[in-house]
């Protein structure tokens, strides 16, 4: 009696468990790579190819956010500063120092720093930074108190459940345009009232709840 069927389809059942077991192992790594310290453990404080400190330059010395990171309020990302911004100082300022060593090099060459990235969402997950500056949503808020942060570490998980607590209700973490990078200001403490503020008056402040704000 000839087969039903050809003596390939024999090989289906391998090569569904083949695909199946590949399949697993995909979405096992995927979990293990995007649930990682990179991207969602609060504490993640990655050693830096230069020990630059938030706290001296933010803190002490009272250096605005933007001044290193150029145009935050304007584009979606947080620029890193490059090597001309750093030199802009330290041309003059431990010129010297060992610990610049790096950063010399890096401007002699013309090559980037290898700075470590902290703050790192997933690539299926958009976050406009100008868009949250200019509803409201100050640094310190994602961030916290990097102005007394030796190694930037983060602070705040980030992930979908702690964005979507803000976007429900952001009133609690909305300020003044004018203390947006200020990290000492405390918008309770001073009584501030973001629905009183005319600078909001025009503006939605609710956060977007919807996939696509977010997901594209």
């Amino acid at each position: 009696m000839e087969p039903i069927f050809p003596k390939w389809t024999n090989r289906i059942p391998l090569y569904a468990g083949v695909g199946v077991s590949l399949l697993l192992i995909a979405i096992v790594a995927g979990i293990w790579y995007y649930f990682s310290p990179k991207f969602l453990a609060v504490g993640y404080e990655p050693d830096q190819p230069i020990a630059f400190s938030h706290q001296l330059h933010a803190g002490q010395m009272g250096i605005d956010c933007s001044y290193c990171h150029v145009g935050v309020e304007k584009t979606s990302f947080s620029p890193i500063p490059p090597t001309d911004t750093c030199m802009g100082c330290h041309n003059k300022v431990k010129k010297d120092s060992p610990r610049l060593k790096v950063l010399r090099e890096s401007y002699e060459n013309k090559t980037p720093i290898p700075w470590v990235r902290v703050h790192a969402l997933p690539r299926y997950s958009h976050f406009d930074h100008s868009a949250h500056l200019t509803a409201g949503v100050g640094c310190v808020t994602c961030h916290d108190r990097v102005d007394k942060m030796q190694t930037v570490r983060m602070a705040s998980p980030l992930s979908m459940g702690w964005c979507l607590d803000c976007h429900r209700n952001p009133l609690p973490n909305i300020r003044p345009q004018s203390e947006l990078k200020n990290m000492i200001y405390n918008p309770h403490t001073e009584g501030y009232d973001p629905l009183k503020d005319p600078d909001y008056k025009d503006k939605l402040i609710q956060g977007p709840q919807a996939c696509g704000a977010c997901h594209y």
